[in-house]
C-alpha cells in the first residue's frame, strides 16, 4: 500500500491540521509517514503546501515528484491549479470550489473550476457553505478531507478516530462538530 498526498490551500484554512489528522491516523494504523510541509506567507495569506506519504513499507524521500501524487487535497481551487502538475495520471483531486481571493487579478473562480475538471478525476464541493450549515464555518478543510477520505488507503474509522483526537483538547463540542464536518464531506462526495 502506498499514498501520495499533495495537501493545499492558504494560510489558516487548516492544511497542517489536515495533514495532522491524517499523520495521527496512519500512526495509529502502523503505517510509514513521511512529510515535507512550506509556509509560505501564511499568516498573510499565502500559499501552504504539504506533501504527505503514507505507505505500509518503509519511505525514502518526503516529497512527491511531479506526476507521482496519488491525490491532492486542496481548500482552495486555485492553489489546487498551482499543485496539478504533482498529480498522477490516475490520481484524485478534492478541492473547494470557495476561493480565498487574496490577490487583485485572482482570475474568475469559474475558469479556475474549469480548468481543475479538465484534469480529469476530480471532485469540487463547496466546504465553506457545508462547514457554515453545521454551524462551525472554520471547519471546511474537515469537510474537504472526509470529500477526500475514500481515496486515503485507511478505514474511515480511523480518521474519525484522529479528528476526535486531535480536537478534544479543545471540547467535546469542538471535536463532534469537526466529526459531523468530516462526515458531511464524506457525504458531498458521493464516495
Amino acid at each position: 500500500m502506498k499514498c501520495d498526498i499533495i495537501l493545499a490551500g492558504v494560510g489558516g484554512q487548516g492544511i497542517l491540521s489536515i495533514a495532522a489528522t491524517i499523520g495521527l491516523a496512519a500512526v495509529e494504523q502502523n503505517l510509514f509517514l513521511k512529510q515535507a510541509e512550506v509556509h509560505g506567507m501564511s499568516q498573510r495569506g499565502g500559499d501552504v503546501q504539504s506533501h504527505l506519504r503514507l505507505s505500509d513499507s518503509v519511505i525514502w524521500s518526503d516529497l512527491i515528484p511531479h506526476g507521482g501524487a496519488d491525490l491532492i487535497i486542496s481548500v482552495e481551487p486555485m492553489e489546487a491549479l498551482r499543485y496539478l502538475p504533482w498529480l498522477s495520471p490516475d490520481g484524485w483531486l478534492v478541492t473547494n470550489t470557495v476561493p480565498f481571493v487574496n490577490i487583485p487579478d485572482y482570475p474568475a473562480a469559474g475558469e479556475v473550476l474549469a480548468e481543475l475538471g479538465r484534469s480529469g478525476n476530480t471532485i469540487a464541493i463547496d466546504a465553506d457553505g457545508i462547514a457554515r450549515d453545521l454551524g462551525s464555518s472554520r471547519s471546511g478543510n474537515m469537510v474537504i478531507l472526509g470529500a477526500a477520505s475514500s481515496f486515503i488507503s485507511m478505514p474511515f474509522t480511523a480518521l474519525e478516530n484522529a479528528v476526535r483526537k486531535m480536537f478534544r483538547r479543545k471540547g467535546e463540542e469542538v471535536a463532534e462538530v469537526n466529526l459531523k464536518a468530516l462526515r458531511a464531506g464524506r457525504d458531498a462526495a458521493g464516495r
